[in-house]
């Protein structure tokens, strides 16, 4: 473990090295604030691409700010698909039956707590609820799941690149990254960048406009642009990475079942994972924008829908009016438009 400060400020980071259960080296970010939090720890997977650091933009008051300012103690996780290590293939299966036990193991070790709730956005959110209704965490009481749960249901252009640009690309290259806009590159990743930006015409960022090709469909697809000043525009630069294929692969399978499908062949896991009740009692917060375009709020609905013919009245969906996907997190006005939602149903839930 090695602690860093924070400048100008009087928390802290803890960085904790973990191993996943398949020994892939993870980390766990402990951020710590002026005194001893009043609540538990709470445990939060990033999105597609990105890291931990992502709930931390150059904003106000971040995620992380309002979890320490509503005493929770914060332990933000660098799951195998972070762009701060290493990258190698991965599938949702394997953060799923490997990172999130892992992490969720190591919290309550390290903190003494007997259960603790998590939060996930975008791919996190996906590999959280697929662990927690596959029966692998059975200590995490609540799931805060952003943009996508269960049911991936995307726009016609995303069904469109999944079927028809991924099996080419996965030809060339074994990533698509977010860095191409930048280059230099060699052809594929050249055309590619060429393409997207004649077509995302909405702002000038490369890594934007890369992102919301390698993870959205079309125009302000990851995020409102509107909702994001422009530090943190500019800040988005630097927080996506690569994405591999085999992420895209199972994905492009889930999406022609209408539901997140395991690619690993494994009695841990379910072949389908809506398939039947959930092996959790978990209550879950399901939340999206109702302008993603990334994955479409339809999908969080399905989750929904299915919980509730399993155990009706228990859980929860917030449809956010004027959002998208990441811009949840990392909106300008977030802070005071979803955080006390979110912090709502870590406290119990929001009706």
């Amino acid at each position: 473990m090695t602690t860093t400060p924070l400048p100008g400020d009087t928390r802290r980071d803890e960085a904790h090295f973990v191993r996943a259960d398949d020994g892939v080296p993870l980390t766990l970010i402990r951020v710590r604030g002026a005194s001893e939090p009043a609540k538990g720890p709470v445990l939060v997977l990033h999105g597609l691409g990105m890291r931990a650091e992502s709930f931390r933009p150059p904003v106000p008051r971040s995620f992380v700010d309002a979890l320490l300012d509503d005493g929770w103690d914060p332990w933000l996780l660098n799951w195998r698909g972070s762009l701060d290590l290493d990258p190698l293939p991965w599938t949702l299966d394997d953060v799923a039956r490997y990172d999130v036990p892992a992490a969720v193991r190591y919290v309550r070790e390290q903190t003494g707590a007997d259960a603790l709730p998590a939060v996930g956005h975008c791919a996190g959110a996906a590999a959280l609820s697929m662990a927690a209704v596959a029966g692998l965490v059975p200590k995490v009481e609540v799931v805060v799941a952003n943009g996508v749960s269960l049911h991936p249901v995307l726009p016609p252009l995303g069904r469109a690149k999944l079927r028809g640009l991924r099996p080419l690309l996965q030809h060339y290259e074994p990533y698509i990254d977010a860095a191409w806009g930048d280059g230099p590159e060699t052809f594929v990743p050249l055309v590619t960048r060429t393409a997207v930006r004649l077509w995302h015409t909405e702002c000038t960022n490369p890594t934007c406009n890369l992102a919301s090709f390698a993870i959205g469909s079309g125009r302000d697809s990851l995020w409102v642009h509107a909702n994001l000043d422009d530090d943190t525009h500019e800040w988005l630069r630097h927080e996506i990475g690569k994405i591999p294929m085999s992420y895209y692969h199972q994905l492009a399978l889930s999406e022609r079942a209408g539901q997140l499908v395991a690619v690993t062949d494994t009695d841990v896991l379910p072949r389908r994972y809506a398939d039947a009740p959930p092996r959790t009692s978990a209550r879950f917060a399901l939340f999206t924008g109702d302008r993603n375009r990334t994955f479409l709020p339809a999908g969080q609905r399905a989750t929904h829908e299915w919980l509730g013919r399993h155990r009706p009245g228990v859980d929860s969906l917030h449809v956010l009016p004027g959002y998208s996907h990441g811009d949840v997190f990392i909106g300008r006005l977030a802070h005071a438009e979803v955080f006390p939602l979110i912090l709502a149903e870590l406290n119990g839930g929001a009706r």
